[in-house]
């Protein structure tokens, strides 16, 4: 069994351009003109995947495009799809890869994680962390706070995106009204607030090696 590997690492290997790190996956978009196309890059991937990697291997299939997300120890299969995808005449496009988490700030994670667990019919991850086991909605995670806020929003969205599209990301949110609340922990994430105060993080891995 191969042994996980780093963001930095797995970017740092050969043939991977297409792909991004979000967390702990590497996702890459592959962008197409039709239904048909797509359904021939996610069965040449099928293909590709050995059996042991098809239980990391998720694939968004939609008329525009194939998101196609695996573990960022599966760095060989990563290159195949890729070269499956230019032998498909599908070209990759890594500014549309993102990861969308819900975040609710807690005192004590252990006294609502039960609760949000049985509400979503989510699995649970860690003691902070659940997930969609369909795959369909976004991860929930819980955040720890040192003394409750009762004055500030206490849930946020987390935005993962390429750390080469963060930087943009960013500067499209403030143009459209918003603010900077705080990037002491940039580039790992910066906070961002709507008109309003309701914040927002945009991450990348880029500090989580």
């Amino acid at each position: 069994m191969t042994v996980q590997i780093t963001a930095r690492q797995f970017h740092e290997a050969d043939g991977v351009e297409d792909w991004r790190s979000l967390y702990h996956l590497v996702s890459a978009h592959f962008r197409t003109d039709s239904l048909a196309e797509g359904i021939a890059l996610v069965d040449e991937s099928g293909q590709l995947a050995s059996e042991d990697e098809q239980r990391h291997l998720s694939v968004d299939l939609r008329h525009a495009g194939v998101t196609v997300s695996l573990s960022r120890r599966d760095i060989e299969l990563a290159r195949q799809i890729s070269a499956a995808a230019r032998a498909l005449n599908i070209p990759a496009d890594p500014t549309a890869v993102q990861l969308i988490n819900v975040t609710l700030d807690v005192l004590v994670s252990a006294k609502v994680l039960p609760f949000w667990r049985a509400l979503l019919g989510y699995r649970e991850i860690s003691d902070t962390y659940l997930a969609d086991p369909a795959c369909r909605g976004p991860a929930f995670g819980l955040q720890k706070m040192e003394a409750a806020r009762p004055q500030r929003n206490r849930m946020h969205l987390d935005i993962a995106v390429p750390h080469d599209q963060a930087e943009a990301r960013i500067a499209a949110a403030l143009a459209a009204g918003g603010h900077l609340v705080s990037e002491a922990h940039a580039p790992m994430w910066w906070v961002l607030a709507d008109a309003e105060g309701n914040e927002a993080c945009v991450a990348t891995w880029v500090g989580r090696e």
